[in-house]
């Protein structure tokens, strides 16, 4: 029994580091710390390689995403208040007009990924990978922005990815998605009490 444990975590181990790094980025995210976009990076490259083995395309590209938003959003973070009063970014809520737009954004990447991966892939599941990806990337530009509603967005694509790893044998990534929506829950109420003090 110890033998098969060792040997599937050496057989796992890329894809064990990403659940701890993958839990300490979310922490670090409802904390509104900024070392959580350092984290997410390494997360992220950790991810490319799991996804590409185990032929998730849509979602290695997201976590290529993810590696260029870690970026974008450390630096958000640091320089993207609104004003020279500010210190540092605040909480904020979407309104009407972005929120269309990022629909609109959303439904245009689907339709994009879909289609890729559907005629230029052997993606299992290519529409429901689609629609992961697609909201992820909406969800996770919100973050940088820190838009509180990109946690709601995350709760969905948490519970929907969760189930097509557990369809895909992906079990310690499994773990790292039903924790995610726990905190992405826990993420929304922290961040509400948050918003309320400004």
């Amino acid at each position: 029994m110890l033998q098969q444990i060792i040997l599937w975590i050496s057989n796992n181990y890329i894809e064990l580091l990403g659940l701890i790094f993958g839990l300490l980025y979310i922490v670090l995210s409802i904390k509104q710390n900024i070392w959580c976009w350092p984290i997410g990076f390494i997360t992220s490259a950790l991810y490319v390689y799991v996804f590409l083995v185990t032929k998730f395309y849509a979602d290695m590209g997201l976590q290529v995403y993810y590696l260029l938003v870690s970026i974008y959003g450390w630096y958000n973070w640091m320089f993207g208040a609104r004003s020279k009063i500010q210190d540092d970014l605040k909480i904020s809520k979407i309104n009407l007009k972005l929120g269309i737009n990022l629909i609109i954004v959303t439904i245009l990447l689907f339709g994009v990924i879909a289609f890729i991966l559907v005629n230029y892939t052997d993606s299992e599941i290519p529409y429901w990978d689609s629609f992961t990806t697609a909201a992820s990337f909406v969800a996770t530009w919100m973050l940088a922005k820190k838009i509180i509603e990109h946690w709601i967005i995350w709760v969905v694509v948490d519970l929907v990815s969760l189930s097509l790893y557990i369809y895909k044998g992906l079990y310690p990534t499994v773990i790292l998605f039903a924790v995610y929506t726990i905190l992405a829950i826990l993420g929304f109420i922290e961040w509400k009490k948050e918003l309320k003090k400004v």
